[in-house]
């Protein structure tokens, strides 16, 4: 741990003049500016969007720096003066963090998700030393929206508290109209292909940063065959799923929707009562063969970043097989949910943001673990056979206002990995940021921003 505190401590010696003085005359009162902020970036999403926040909050008047734990995260880092490497083993981070937070006076910090080691330790901090911990995630309602909150996200977000009565009194002074539910993922490709060039560079900086160890459990030269794999198969994955979504097209059958997620996902393994994705298929299958009519099918829709390490296909076969329903149940990898959807009974998941499509299309849904939509006005509380046999609706109207308070709140047009995308959401996230109140305060409190709006058509 020496080793990384001296560092720390030479790096912050050299950077820590270089922050803005509060010399000049006061800003107007309500004005929003970052004198004063003093903002410690950890692990983002793979790209440049950490850079380009960075830039804007530096532009604000605010101190940034960003701590890398590879060098994925310094690869796509502009400002070499102002990256702080982390090169010693995991137990040493907290006192490591904490050296830093006290040597940059460090008063806001940033993470993408909240539930990694690292970041769980600084989320630690910041509650004890009073800090604002900012927690960027995809979008609860994907995929023209990413999320910000602070203080957690998922399971340990503020929605989990929030009932839909006190979402539909915040918005009584909000007259905003709905955008249209979105149809498709967005930048896959530039997802896929960031994943695959972090973790190339992860694996080419090995040697710099020998007790890196990622939050995942497969080594980084797994994860980067994975990525490179991903992109290889795409086009044979692209034919699978055409054919397998055209069987279910043409076999004019009811059918169930099951949402699949990644095995590593943290809301599946942080937020969610299954191992595996073993395990839940098995649940599942199970549940529908003693519970679905007999001419009722199941689809599994596997995840579109779903990359072959959770043998998800095989589990299928072998639990189907083994309740007797092999001839009912089919999978499809990835592509687009919407059409899956608009014909589907209902909808089963642990806990995917993708179940919000379904609650946005008045489906039943019976999820498994802890989510934001998880209120009583839209899951079912039904045994999973009973579900299967007569699900419950959901309270279509409760989750409309639901759905805007996240709109109102934590949800932001844009994505991480294209372009296009993070020039839509710079444009809005860093006035979050900088602001006094988190967003369900400012909504709660009559004091949130006019919120830019998609206009987009499914």
């Amino acid at each position: 741990m020496a080793g990384a505190v001296r560092f720390i401590e030479e790096r912050g010696a050299a950077v820590a003049a270089s922050g803005r003085s509060d010399s000049g005359p006061a800003p107007p009162a309500g004005r929003l500016t970052g004198d004063g902020r003093r903002f410690l970036l950890l692990q983002g999403p793979h790209g440049p969007f950490f850079a380009s926040l960075a830039t804007m909050l530096g532009r604000a008047g605010a101190g940034v720096w960003r701590v890398g734990f590879n060098q994925g995260d310094r690869a796509f880092w502009t400002d070499a003066a102002r990256f702080i490497s982390f090169r010693d083993r995991p137990e040493d981070w907290p006192a490591a963090l904490a050296t830093l937070l006290d040597r940059q006076a460090v008063t806001d910090i940033v993470v993408y998700g909240d539930t990694r080691p690292v970041h769980a330790a600084a989320a630690a901090a910041a509650r004890a030393r009073g800090l604002t911990l900012h927690v960027f995630e995809e979008g609860y309602l994907r995929p023209y929206w990413v999320t910000y909150e602070r203080g957690g996200a998922n399971g340990n977000s503020r929605l989990m508290d929030l009932t839909v009565r006190e979402m539909q009194a915040a918005l009584a002074g909000c007259d905003t109209r709905l955008p249209d539910a979105p149809a498709r993922w967005g930048d896959m490709r530039q997802h896929v292909l960031l994943g695959a060039l972090y973790h190339a560079a992860v694996l080419a900086g090995s040697r710099r940063y020998p007790h890196f160890r990622s939050h995942r459990e497969l080594s980084v030269p797994g994860e980067f065959v994975l990525h490179l794999r991903r992109l290889l198969l795409m086009p044979a994955h692209a034919a699978e799923r055409f054919l397998a979504s055209r069987r279910i097209r043409r076999g004019g059958f009811p059918y169930h929707l099951v949402l699949m997620q990644l095995e590593h996902d943290a809301s599946f393994r942080d937020h969610g009562p299954f191992a595996s994705q073993t395990d839940f298929v098995a649940v599942v299958i199970e549940g529908f063969a003693r519970g679905a009519p007999a001419h009722h099918h199941l689809v599994f829709k596997a995840h579109p970043l779903e990359d072959g390490r959770a043998p998800i296909a095989a589990a299928i076969r072998r639990a189907a097989a083994a309740a007797g329903v092999a001839e009912r149940v089919h999978l499809v990898r990835g592509g687009k949910l919407a059409a899956l959807l608009d014909h589907a009974r209902s909808a089963v998941t642990v806990n995917s943001t993708a179940a919000q499509q379904a609650l946005w299309r008045g489906l039943p849904l019976k999820v498994f673990g802890r989510a934001v939509y998880a209120k009583p006005e839209f899951v079912s509380s039904q045994p999973l056979a009973d579900f299967f046999a007569a699900p419950t609706r959901p309270d279509r109207r409760a989750y409309r206002d639901f759905r805007r308070y996240l709109l109102e709140t934590s949800q932001i047009p844009g994505s991480f990995y294209g372009a296009r995308g993070r020039r839509e959401l710079l444009r809005q996230v860093v006035d979050l940021l900088l602001a006094a109140e988190d967003p369900y305060d400012a909504l709660r409190d009559g004091k949130a921003a006019p919120r830019q709006q998609l206009r987009l058509v499914t």
